[in-house]
């Protein structure tokens, strides 16, 4: 007997189809229309910005490697690295190729109902690239999904009794609302009513750091970047690492380590927390974990407090795995990119390239001592600090000039990184609170001869001197 299911003929009228607007005609799409639609359905007051650096005017046609190309076919050297989410650079071949072929297989993306072989791969490959015994895996879609899932984790284990976090000055830790608690910034908390159980202390103040302990025996977890990258590229130093270990073994605190923009390679080890032979409890990593390709975030816990969290059937599904967490190509991205990372020696590229760079670098500030004040970091993970304005001026204006710092703080690496953009075709980015910070995090993939080509655009800019650098500027805004 058929089991065929016959349906009625008359179902009424069809849905009518809106309007829309299709992946060849997005394509093609012109910098004015672009413009239109980013006013009228996305965020017109962040085209203010995008004005003044002159993004506004360039449409990406493709990428490859270091470079961007656009519209008119020039090449545009990427030292922004998508905040340092292009470890591979632009379509890194081999990661494009387990793309194609997982979509011609046709192979599985969400399976929730079975396990699956790739999420379970990629939990496996982070357990073994993560040292001591971080090696319990929660998967999702973002930096800011693995550290809520890190704060959970650690709340849950630390216990009911414990439920307060301690964390830094100038943090950033994502923006969702649990994690936007933790990150200290006027801007993004927005007034925003976040969650109370937290404390917060100078980054990087091991006394700071012992006296909330001591004062609070409801603090249960700590959580800070091991390099902040909105607060301006800063580093604790050295022995505050294992300093904080102790103290978080002595009083019973769970150390979250947020490596989602400092990890996978970026400083010249795959945990940026390895140069100082320490191991936190729980880390995060996202960004370049995706490949360039897909966004992938995880949560990497030690067995231990993960299984006080949700090892039990009771308690295993109070924060299992989300939709799109594991997909099957989002993994299998990542299975591949871990495997380049190492295949290709990118971490240790990082760490070499990286060392050249900020040599390069040291030169140029002492040639310019009235413009560059710092450089800083490590790898590929660099802070280009300016002086504020007033300083960089002629020292007749400096006492006029003084009192407008605070209002003009970011205008003179801006205006560097717009002059960077439009005469020399190379890409960097900014840092939240220290406006005065150049943030360089080219993909791992660099060569000192990109290296030489950022520095000789930097250099070129840097020799016309302020005045020049401001009414270039300012020229270029009224054309």
């Amino acid at each position: 007997m058929s089991t065929a299911m016959t349906l009625p003929t008359d179902l009424g009228a069809k849905t009518a189809k809106p309007k829309f607007i299709t992946v060849e005609e997005a394509k093609t799409l012109d910098i004015k229309r672009m413009y239109e639609l980013f006013t009228a359905h996305m965020n017109p007051g962040q085209l203010h910005f995008m004005k003044l650096l002159g993004f506004h005017k360039i449409k990406i046609e493709r990428a490859e490697g270091m470079y961007y190309y656009d519209q008119d076919g020039r090449k545009i050297l990427d030292f922004f690295g998508g905040f340092g989410s292009l470890a591979f650079g632009h379509n890194h071949p081999r990661i494009l190729e387990a793309r194609r072929k997982f979509a011609e297989e046709k192979r599985q993306e969400i399976a929730i109902a079975f396990l699956s072989q790739y999420a379970t791969a990629l939990a496996y490959n982070l357990a073994a690239c993560s040292p001591g015994d971080l090696d319990m895996v929660f998967l999702g879609s973002s930096g800011s999904e693995a550290m809520e899932a890190a704060i959970k984790v650690a709340e849950r284990a630390a216990g009911p009794a414990r439920p307060k976090i301690v964390y830094a000055e100038n943090s950033f830790h994502g923006k969702t609302k649990g994690v936007l608690s933790i990150t200290d910034g006027p801007l993004y908390r927005g007034q925003f009513k976040l969650v109370d159980n937290t404390v917060r202390v100078p980054f990087g103040d091991i006394d700071a750091v012992e006296a909330a302990f001591k004062s609070d025996p409801a603090i249960g977890t700590i959580v800070l970047e091991t390099v902040q990258g909105g607060g301006g590229i800063i580093e604790a130093d050295a022995d505050f690492w294992p300093k904080l270990r102790a103290l978080c073994d002595k009083y019973g605190v769970l150390w979250v380590a947020d490596e989602v923009q400092c990890g996978f390679g970026r400083t010249g080890k795959f945990y940026a927390f390895e140069h100082y032979g320490v191991v936190p409890d729980v880390t995060a990593l996202a960004k370049s974990l995706g490949g360039g390709k897909a966004a992938v975030g995880a949560m990497i816990a030690r067995r231990d407090v993960y299984m006080k969290a949700y090892g039990t059937p009771k308690t295993a599904m109070i924060h299992a795995m989300a939709t799109f967490g594991g997909i099957g190509e989002a993994s299998v991205t990542s299975i591949e990119a871990l495997n380049v990372l190492y295949d290709e020696g990118l971490i240790d590229n990082a760490a070499e390239v990286g060392d050249y760079l900020i040599a390069e670098l040291g030169t140029l500030q002492r040639r310019y001592p009235a413009l560059l004040k710092e450089v800083r970091g490590r790898g590929m993970m660099v802070g280009l600090e300016f002086h504020d304005f007033s300083q960089a001026m002629p020292m007749v204006l400096r006492p006029v000039m003084s009192a407008l710092d605070d209002k003009l703080k970011g205008s003179l690496p801006g205006f560097v990184g717009s002059h960077l953009l439009r005469d020399h075709g190379v890409l960097v980015a900014f840092t939240e609170y220290n406006r005065n910070v150049i943030r360089l995090e080219p993909p791992l993939i660099c060569t000192r001869a990109n290296v030489d080509e950022f520095i000789t655009a930097l250099d070129e800019v840097m020799s016309r001197g302020v005045v020049k650098i401001v009414t270039d500027f300012v020229r270029a805004q009224v054309r």
